[in-house]
């Protein structure tokens, strides 16, 4: 790692790197004008246009879909997902939105969705649900912040993160956070950039809508009071798996009073109907048959944020004597390798990563950082490229590759990197860019 050191960069910063990721709105053109909320029918300020939801959603969703390692291959899981989901589409104030649903691999407890109908629920909150009609509760109050405009209701009261506003590419230093934070998004960015943070309003709404959604599809109502119930039990014992969940989604007994009050009210018809439980299980009986594996990983990621990386070794390593071919496993094994120093192993696990599941992103990622601790810049070069293709976007890759040909002595090569890299972020100054700037004046660039 000494090479890194010479840089200034801690070997946290490295495994930030992906920190740095563009969501560049160039030509989007946002604007100010009023338009008709969906569901109220109301005038409402509104910055955001339907196409540049949709287009913020395209930019943003696969970024933070790779930072909850990537969309599951379970096909049958996603498929039955996405049925559920688009079984209350009829009922929708915004049917014409591309929606999406996908089950996404990271093992922390949460469900959320972009502007432009891209709907992701984690295994993590998949394994504390109990029957089809919560998890049609579920997606239909993530449904409800679509239809609401939510995100682009941040956007125009000036609450979303300068990079929607202004459509910068982005290199964003998360300081002072663990691991395990990095570990479930793209390098610290998803948390605070790609996810919106609600507010206690727009959850209310979001409720009333998913509440309605779902009761309007043929569910029980009681499935939105179980979900609502779960939820304020996960309130209240304040697990690290539940901390990104009730920092974008704040919860409240409020929520689980006025759901109740709901569904003794105008709901009350729908409680001869089934939740169908049997059915869930059936659909997510694979996925309970990795529950142990999972709550290992979770343990390992509370361990890895508190910098306990002795025991959060220990939690990985019988997650994978449980199943050794989950690629987040694979990959968290790896980053909780590289932070010890371990960077033989750290280069091992990333490999198994990227056979496993070689389409996604983080794998090669965490492989490039290990090799370039390894003192192997031409595999490190190869994997950062990896990732550029992969996941286009991201500058900080282009750093990366102008960084390990640097090592590699290909200056020439290097040199037209780093300047790409200055070139595409466009942006106040950070370690990265004055490191990429220093390099250019040293070789008279």
């Amino acid at each position: 790692m000494e090479q890194i050191k010479n840089t200034g960069m801690t070997r946290r910063d490295f495994l930030r790197g992906c920190t740095a990721t563009a969501v560049t709105l160039a030509g989007t053109g946002f604007f100010q004008g009023c338009a008709i909320d969906p569901v109220t029918g109301q005038q409402q300020l509104m910055l955001m246009s339907r196409d540049q939801e949709i287009s913020v959603d395209r930019q943003q969703s696969p970024f933070q879909f790779s930072s909850d390692y990537g969309v599951t291959r379970d096909e049958k899981l996603n498929r039955y997902i996405s049925e559920v989901g688009r079984s209350m589409l009829a009922r929708v104030h915004r049917p014409d939105m591309p929606y999406n649903f996908q089950v996404v691999n990271a093992t922390y407890i949460n469900a959320y969705a972009f502007p432009g109908g891209s709907i992701a629920v984690t295994r993590g909150i998949l394994l504390s649900l109990d029957n089809e009609g919560e998890l049609a509760s579920l997606l239909g109050h993530e449904l409800g912040h679509v239809n609401a405009r939510h995100t682009a209701e941040q956007q125009s009261k000036g609450q979303l993160s300068s990079i929607l506003v202004a459509g910068l590419s982005a290199a964003v230093e998360t300081r002072g956070a663990g691991l395990g934070d990095w570990a479930q998004k793209l390098g610290g960015l998803g948390q605070g950039l790609f996810l919106s943070k609600y507010s206690r309003d727009n959850e209310r709404e979001a409720d009333a809508l998913g509440h309605q959604y779902m009761a309007q599809s043929g569910y029980n109502s009681k499935g939105f009071t179980g979900l609502m119930e779960m939820l304020n039990e996960l309130n209240t014992t304040k697990s690290s798996s539940t901390q990104m969940l009730f920092a974008t989604h704040p919860m409240s007994r409020e929520r689980l009073d006025a759901a109740k009050e709901r569904d003794n009210g105008i709901y009350r018809g729908t409680h001869t109907r089934s939740l169908y439980r049997d059915r869930y299980m059936d659909h997510t009986a694979n996925l309970r048959s990795q529950k142990a594996m999972i709550v290992k990983l979770q343990e390992a990621d509370k361990f890895i944020a508190k910098e306990q990386y002795d025991q959060a070794e220990s939690a990985l390593m019988s997650a994978l004597s449980l199943k050794d071919n989950d690629y987040t496993a694979q990959v968290m094994t790896a980053k909780c390798m590289l932070l010890q120093k371990k960077v033989r192993n750290a280069a091992y696990h990333a490999s198994l990563a990227k056979q496993l599941f070689p389409q996604e992103n983080q794998g090669h990622y965490v492989s490039g950082i290990a090799n370039l601790a390894f003192k192997k810049p031409m595999q490190a070069y190869n994997d950062f490229s990896a990732c550029s293709t992969l996941l286009p976007g991201n500058p900080q890759m282009t750093f990366y590759q102008g960084y390990a040909l640097d090592m590699a002595d290909r200056k020439q090569q290097a040199a037209r990197h780093y300047a790409a890299y200055l070139k595409e972020i466009n942006y106040a100054s950070n370690k990265y860019s004055q490191y990429a700037y220093k390099r250019l004046k040293a070789w008279n660039y």
